[in-house]
């Protein structure tokens, strides 16, 4: 009978420990999200805490290290995935390849990315919330979901894209500058520069682009986030601690930290395209952060506009 490798339950349960621990300090309620995961291995997929696998799932029996009951099946999906969507049986799973076949390559960053594709578990189980993306308008005769990833924005057009490099320069000044005296001029001139974005592109692009910094950038930020509360507040279990490739929870924080400063200054959107959206989303919630230390009680209730989310200022 097939079944999960060793290092990969470990990883597995490192990821749904450091949840449990951490996730409510992120995001409140964030715990009451589902967290079904499909492992997907060159010649199988696992499903794992999913209350209702599909028929075409076989009974490999209880984990008592993942807490679960693991179903398996011939494999459908890239073992390169990094995704969350209703995969099975209409509930919202994180279709995910083990870390060597991934992007992110070591365990340590695959864990962490686990918990950026739990918060989109988290997103997608809020009330209606298909209902509302749909009310966007943004999909036209799309109903695969896949505009999000191929919506047509303008990331070639000249104006565009200097108008998002100003933008994203002057964000990453004002998340530099948090802590500092020049903190607020730093905001109102990322804000200057950002409405000045919003004029290059049309109404409904420039709700597809904060639509995008809503879902993907609040998930970059989540990942940085539980990195960072992991690093100060969180002690690694010893399995998962002990893996050959293990990395400090510190070290995955500050390189996804450095990696969104850089993406900011450097990155062009006409090459990164929609990837820019993660970095750009994930340091205005940072910025937001600093600014408005409430701002997560209106993520539920004003969706899809992060740049909503800052405390009223004179003139504002």
């Amino acid at each position: 009978m097939p079944h999960i490798s060793e290092i990969d339950r470990v990883r597995l349960a490192e990821a749904f420990r450091l949840g449990d621990k951490l996730q409510d300090r992120v995001w409140e309620g964030w715990h009451k999200a589902p967290f079904a995961v499909l492992l997907v291995t060159p010649d199988y997929e696992f499903l794992v805490r999913h209350p209702h696998p599909s028929k075409d799932f076989l009974d490999a029996g209880y984990d008592r290290m993942l807490r679960s009951r693991v179903y398996y099946r011939q494999r459908q999906f890239s073992t390169a995935f990094l995704a969350t969507f209703p995969a099975v049986n209409g509930i919202s799973t994180i279709v995910v390849g083990q870390a060597e076949n991934t992007s992110v390559k070591t365990s340590t960053p695959w864990v962490v990315t686990v918990l950026h594709e739990h918060f989109h578990q988290w997103q997608d189980s809020q009330p209606k919330i298909f209902e509302e993306i749909a009310a966007l308008g943004l999909a036209h005769d799309d109903t695969t979901g896949m505009w999000m990833l191929n919506y047509p924005f303008p990331y070639g057009k000249p104006a565009v894209n200097t108008a998002f490099s100003t933008a994203a320069n002057a964000l990453a000044e004002a998340l530099h500058a948090v802590k500092t005296p020049e903190f607020a001029d730093k905001v109102a001139a990322f804000r200057a520069a950002q409405q000045q974005l919003q004029q290059t592109v049309s109404e409904e692009e420039y709700r597809y682009l904060q639509f995008q910094l809503w879902k993907e950038g609040a998930a970059r930020y989540t990942e940085y986030r539980i990195a960072l509360l992991a690093a100060a507040h969180y002690q690694p279990g010893k399995a998962f601690a002990a893996l050959k490739d293990f990395t400090p929870y510190s070290q995955v924080a500050v390189g996804l930290h450095v990696g969104i400063v850089k993406e900011l200054t450097t990155a062009s959107l006409e090459q990164a395209q929609r990837g820019m959206f993660y970095a750009y989303g994930a340091a205005l919630a940072q910025v937001l952060d600093a600014a408005n230390p409430h701002w997560q009680q209106s993520y539920l209730h004003e969706k899809f506009r992060l740049d909503t989310y800052f405390a009223p200022q004179k003139g504002d």
